[in-house]
């Protein structure tokens, strides 16, 4: 696993314009960690907890179960991989996990419904999902809170009060990287979005943060929008769908992480010269960055893929210790970093093919230092013990 520390910038939040009013749950934070809320999407929920003072349905060694919604692309694959060949080992030896039980939903919300029920009805004591529609699942969240099942939202967020999430700011780090990517490129121009999975909260959340940018460059127009569904293959496919029936100049591409490879891939088979492509971690387009010194001034870290499984996984494990989450939704922000910094951990070989991600690593994407100001109660997961 291609795993590559970038510490330049490492939790530095980035102030936006604009101010989130502070709210129940957000006044016991620090002001470094509310400062990680600035420009956040609207609908993400930042009310109390409900699971401050609550406690398990049964005592460690815990099973969780993974409703995914989706397999098809190699980010959800590198988020697997952590959780069931690094994090399930660890806190098998720990004592604390029995076992994970995945099913798979395949962007069908009523079967992942009906999977999230079954899996309360297995007797799990803790349920994850990741970038689901951020209120289809808010029924089965209901159905398992009663059950004394908490149901955790990682890498985008569910609105039922009953739910817990922790992510990235992605409404903040959607404007910041358009912006950087707009600015690169001049600040005037056409402009293509390539987004996520239509009414995938993570994704809704990046193009709404991505579309207030372009309000700051009045030269700048947005003509046109593609779902990449974060899938390298898909993305090219649709790129280049576009490219071929718009013959106008595009100064740049707005890009959701991940498929940037594709993206850069559908580029290049056009003949067109290549022009800035936001980068969030692909290790395929990071490598042609390398060779191409100059093309682009940054990359961005918004969802390494293995380090937000981390990250969940970590929640929802001090969530079953009892350690009191303060606030439904867990953020921290998004971060920009040098072309130079960005490759630095790449070979002179590498190659546009690699799937691979450019990942800080869970040390620098969710330290434990940051994560203990969000619970009333806090240890480090892993050294919990209990009474």
């Amino acid at each position: 696993m291609l795993r590559k520390t970038l510490t330049a910038v490492v939790a530095v939040p980035v102030l936006l314009c604009g101010t989130m009013a502070v709210a129940q749950g957000l006044d016991e934070l620090s002001p470094e960690l509310q400062a990680a809320y600035e420009g956040a999407e609207p609908g993400q929920p930042v009310g109390p907890s409900a699971y401050r003072d609550w406690k398990p349905r049964s005592e460690a060694p815990w099973t969780i179960g993974y409703a995914s919604s989706y397999a098809g692309n190699t980010w959800r694959a590198e988020g697997m991989t952590r959780l069931m060949d690094v994090m399930l080992p660890a806190y098998k030896e720990a004592g604390l996990l029995e076992d994970v039980i995945v099913t798979q939903s395949d962007l069908n919300d009523a079967r992942q419904i009906q999977q999230i029920r079954q899996l309360v009805d297995q007797g799990v004591d803790a349920i994850i999902v990741c970038c689901s529609n951020p209120v289809a699942l808010n029924g089965a969240v209901e159905y398992a809170y009663g059950k004394g099942v908490v149901v955790f939202s990682y890498s985008g967020y569910l609105t039922s009060d009953k739910a817990l999430n922790a992510s990235a700011n992605y409404g903040s780090g959607g404007y910041e990287i358009a912006k950087a990517l707009i600015a690169e490129a001049g600040g005037k121009g056409n402009f293509l979005l390539a987004s996520g999975i239509a009414g995938a909260a993570s994704s809704e959340s990046f193009d709404i943060g991505a579309k207030r940018a372009f309000e700051e460059f009045p030269e700048a127009k947005l003509i046109g929008q593609v779902f990449g569904n974060w899938t390298d293959q898909v993305a090219q496919t649709e790129v280049q769908k576009f490219l071929a029936t718009n013959p106008a100049e595009i100064a740049g591409i707005v890009a959701q992480g991940s498929q940037e490879t594709g993206i850069l891939k559908a580029v290049l088979q056009s003949g067109r010269e290549v022009m800035p492509i936001s980068l969030a971690g692909s290790a395929g387009a990071a490598c042609y960055m390398k060779q191409n010194p100059g093309w682009m001034s940054h990359g961005f870290q918004i969802w390494p893929p293995g380090d937000e499984m981390e990250l969940g996984i970590n929640v929802v494990m001090r969530t079953l210790q009892g350690q009191g989450p303060k606030i439904q939704s867990i953020l921290r922000p998004v971060y920009r970093v040098s072309a130079e910094d960005y490759v630095a951990g790449l070979a002179d070989d590498c190659s546009i093919d690699s799937t691979e991600f450019l990942q800080p690593g869970i040390e620098t994407w969710f330290p434990d230092e940051w994560a203990s100001g969000f619970f009333m109660n806090p240890v480090a997961p892993l050294e919990w013990k209990a009474n």
